[in-house]
């Protein structure tokens, strides 16, 4: 493994995340109460690019926010965990984006996305270098990703989620995708891609090869606090491990190690180590 983690830019959302902590998720029209109300910063491109820097990697986010105090704090949060925000837009026509979440007491959740200026924002101006590692979602345009995409003539990665059907070009364009094993059921291209990465949380994670299997790793069993940043987590964690040089199923083993300290954590952007401390543990279970 290489001692220099690689420079990771992310293309994606930026939200405000409201949520709303229960002992149980309400049916339909039912109203439940003794909620716990909390705010802190969200969005799976923020998600990722602030596990990214604090696992030891160079963040840069690449985004939108709104002239607004929501848009101010999640610029703040987004530079304290050390991200470049040099190239997050701030749109004076649309709010910043907002995710209201209901979470249970084993960590299980809702969530309703209210994307505001991240639908807003082009890649204009914006430029990656040859080697640089680009990682995208989908809570953003699709327009924009695919321009992602066109534009990296680096590693190009992208986190399908939330799930939706891809332009042909696009999955060609992916030297990664990573989902979710209920994405991979919605998305059926995918079996056809390059290489797939799929979550199967306490069942562990795996990586396909043109549909078939060529890797795998079990996961860690742990407290499940809040599952909300877990598959961001993972994502950071998988993508620098991979560019870092490790083999398909060490780097899985490294980002369950990644996403199981996640879980545990309330936080929609957990409090992570440096990279080379999950490298120890995933090494030490195999």
């Amino acid at each position: 493994m290489s001692t220099q983690l690689p420079a990771v830019t992310v293309v994606g959302s930026i939200n405000l995340d409201i949520i709303a902590t229960t002992d149980r998720l309400p049916t339909a029209g039912e109203t439940i109460g003794g909620g716990v109300l909390q705010q802190q910063p969200g969005g799976k491109g923020a998600n990722q690019a602030v596990a990214a820097a604090r696992l030891g990697g160079s963040a840069r986010m690449v985004g939108a926010v709104g002239d607004d105090a929501q848009g101010r704090l999640m610029l703040e949060s987004l530079s304290a965990a050390g991200v470049d925000t040099t190239d997050v837009a701030v749109l004076d026509d649309d709010a910043t984006g907002t995710a209201l979440i209901v979470v249970d007491r084993d960590g299980e959740n809702q969530i309703v996305v209210c994307p505001g200026a991240n639908s807003g924002f082009s890649l204009e101006g914006v430029s990656f270098a040859p080697d640089e590692t680009v990682l995208c979602q989908l809570e953003v345009g699709l327009p924009v990703v695919l321009e992602a995409g066109r534009k990296s003539a680096g590693f190009f990665v992208l986190n399908a989620a939330p799930a939706m059907d891809l332009p042909a070009e696009l999955l060609e364009r992916c030297d990664l995708v990573i989902v979710n094993e209920s994405e991979y059921a919605l998305i059926p291209a995918l079996a056809e891609a390059k290489l797939v990465a799929v979550t199967y949380g306490k069942d562990g994670s795996a990586m396909f090869e043109h549909g078939r299997k060529a890797a795998e790793a079990p996961a860690a069993a742990v407290t499940v606090a809040n599952t909300i940043g877990a598959g961001d987590a993972f994502c950071a964690a998988l993508v620098l491990a991979l560019r870092a040089g490790l083999a398909h199923a060490t780097a899985l083993g490294v980002a369950n190690a990644v996403g199981a300290d996640a879980v545990g954590d309330p936080s929609s952007q957990p409090a992570l180590t440096p990279l080379a401390h999950y490298v120890g543990l995933a090494t030490s279970s195999l």
